[in-house]
């Protein structure tokens, strides 16, 4: 009976070796550096704006309500703001601070907030307005008053 299942056991043996490279090459192949995670941190975002009048008298002020949607959420994401004053003058504000210069960048510190264009001029005044985040992703605003003197 022992002679009988030594003669099993060695017959077994090339099956034995087949299933242990078979066993380490499918480990092997299944651990390849090609399925790292990736981990998103690049989200792009929508901008959205309350309505803002039309009108401007010289020296008049208007509130414009700015909202910035993600559509994904990494907390290291910094959005910023810059403006370009086309046609006219006047003065873009973040609520009390001093007014923007044109075509500085300015770190915006949350996602919703109020800007305040003061006019400076009695023509029709045109700006718009970028906003970025640290990833490269932007989103132009354009405004544009006419006169109300």
């Amino acid at each position: 009976m022992i002679a009988i299942f030594n003669k099993f056991r060695i017959g077994l043996l090339p099956i034995y070796v087949l299933l242990a490279i078979l066993t380490a090459s499918v480990s092997l192949v299944s651990c390849s550096k090609d399925d790292e995670l990736e981990i998103q941190n690049d989200f792009p975002f929508e901008v959205n704006i309350m309505p803002v009048p039309t009108a401007i008298a010289n020296g008049q002020t208007v509130e414009i309500r700015i909202t910035i949607q993600r559509t994904g959420n990494y907390s290291n994401t910094q959005y910023f703001l810059r403006y370009f004053q086309f046609d006219g003058q006047g003065t873009l504000r973040y609520y009390d601070e001093p007014p923007y210069l044109p075509n500085d960048l300015y770190p915006l510190p949350v996602e919703q907030f109020r800007l305040y264009y003061t006019s400076a001029s009695s023509v029709s005044q045109s700006f718009e307005v970028w906003i970025s985040d640290s990833f490269g992703n932007e989103k132009k605003l354009s405004f544009k008053f006419n006169s109300s003197d």
